[in-house]
């Protein structure tokens, strides 16, 4: 299948629709452990749809595209989040603490960080699909660089690429079974995500009715009663057991319901959008993701009107700070401006040779982060976390990459403040290869400090190439590690 100018059109404004359609229709019952009955909107509406939550991070991204260009990575990301992004609760909140102690993405979205496997991270998958319509690796690339933010090394973060994947071939490809594959394809086989996808697809298969389906996946892959409240789980679901589970461990559960309800939906938008309400948990999530899904798949005219005209073609942002964005007019204010503004980034990009790196690269580095400069690629290896403890060694493993086609000779030199030691040396030269003549150097670092007496300790690694004017610097940051805390 081809995409031409005219569908690629009515598809993306199938996916806002859909976007604002399913964040309306399940706002109500978000998080509530219970089987809904839901055939149409069950607020008043008055030709507004609900603030959206799931769409307002995306709506960030485009004017940090519009802003920065196409070359975003997570830092720069990170950047725009600390300014923007208003939640101080779950992954968002924790996220955002760790980036304002320093700590740049994946660390960011995985020390100390119950909710690294929740959803708020494949709700703002579109986006990077809608830049990258048919080229699935390309857009997970920009999806991974946006989930390591809030959900670092878990399981939100292969639902955000999950979904990218499935949602940038639905461009060219509407067989929903083989999108699956695809989007099955960039993740671990073997993660949370990868089961619960596997298991809701099985549901259908054996023609299991949604109810049934609803307790397989919840028996399976279900989290904890959200905060833990007993209230919102059901009198019903409480005899099953099922008010017990991971705190935060939400993603999986929920993508395998979105994938049911596309399954089980099929072409009948009511159908679908209506089921993946009633199945419950995170309804706003499941059934904007699904919207989106069924829009890019089928286009904006298999949409009913009876679902449009209540919520008209408005947006309603409900957690961004928008005093520093023109009082919010810096953001689209309708579908149709969101749309042509995202089609003006995918031209833009589309213009471009692409950029992308193999699908066994793409979660290299998540137990620390990369720095990529012209000449040479570095990453920096936390190991288990960034914690600094009195008298314990603390190791970082530095691994060069020369991305060039010259081999070059780099210098490390290491600033530190002056209660760090370090080993071997705070300055040595190392030999880089490029790929085709021999494998990337890794250099181990220990730094060691008999009394960690600040919260947050940083050091800067400078790395120049002999006989070459560049100067490059990573930032290093150390959070105090004496007191432990326990995250599961």
């Amino acid at each position: 299948m081809t995409l031409n100018e005219k569908d690629y059109r009515s598809k993306i404004r199938g996916c806002w629709m859909g976007k604002n359609i399913g964040g309306t229709l399940g706002a109500p019952m978000e998080f509530l452990r219970q089987v809904n009955n839901v055939s149409f909107y069950q607020q008043k509406l008055t030709g507004e749809p609900l603030p959206n939550d799931d769409l307002d991070i995306q709506l960030l991204w485009l004017v940090a595209l519009e802003e920065q260009g196409l070359d975003l990575n997570a830092q720069t990301l990170a950047d725009y989040w600390c300014l923007y992004v208003t939640p101080h609760w779950s992954e968002y909140g924790t996220a955002k603490a760790n980036m304002r102690s320093g700590l740049l993405p994946p660390l960011s979205g995985t020390y100390q960080n119950a909710y690294r496997h929740s959803c708020g991270a494949f709700i703002r998958s579109e986006i990077w699909a809608c830049i990258a319509p048919g080229q699935p690796r390309l857009a997970t690339q920009y999806a991974l660089q946006d989930a390591i933010l809030d959900h670092g090394h878990g399981e939100g973060t292969y639902g955000e690429v999950f979904c990218t994947a499935l949602e940038a071939a639905a461009f060219i490809n509407s067989d929903l079974r083989e999108l699956i594959k695809v989007g099955l394809s960039y993740i671990p086989a073997e993660c949370g995500i990868a089961r619960a996808v596997r298991c809701a697809v099985d549901c259908i298969d054996r023609k299991l009715d949604w109810r049934a389906a609803r307790d397989v996946i919840l028996e399976q892959h279900r989290g904890s009663t959200c905060l833990g409240d007993l209230k919102r789980t059901s009198l019903e679901d409480q005899a099953k057991g099922f008010h017990i589970g991971v705190q935060g461990y939400d993603a999986p559960s929920n993508i395998a319901i979105l994938v049911y309800g596309l399954l089980y939906g099929g072409d009948d938008f009511d159908r679908m959008i209506c089921t993946t309400v009633n199945i419950g948990e995170d309804t706003d999530c499941t059934a904007a993701t699904a919207g989106a899904i069924f829009g890019i798949i089928h286009g904006i005219g298999a949409i009913p009107e009876r679902w449009i005209k209540p919520i008209g073609h408005s947006i309603k942002t409900a957690c961004l700070n928008l005093g520093e964005l023109a009082l919010g007019q810096q953001l689209p204010q309708t579908i149709e401006e969101l749309s042509e503004r995202t089609e003006r980034v995918m031209r833009h990009l589309a213009s471009r040779p692409n950029r992308h790196r193999d699908n066994g690269e793409l979660y290299r580095g998540l137990t620390g982060n990369t720095f990529r400069f012209p000449f040479l690629t570095v990453d920096v290896d936390y190991g288990d976390d960034p914690g600094l403890r009195n008298g314990e060694p603390k190791t970082l493993r530095i691994t060069l990459r020369e991305p060039y086609k010259v081999q070059s000779n780099v210098s490390l030199h290491w600033y530190l403040p002056a209660e760090l030691t370090i080993q071997p040396a705070d300055t040595c030269l190392v030999q880089c290869l490029p790929a085709v003549l021999g494998p990337p150097v890794t250099v181990e670092f220990t730094l060691l400090a008999n009394r960690v007496d600040r919260a947050i300790t940083r050091a800067v690694l400078e790395l120049t190439v002999e006989g070459r004017p560049t100067v490059m610097t990573v930032p290093i940051t150390l959070l105090n590690g004496n007191v432990r805390t326990e995250v599961s």
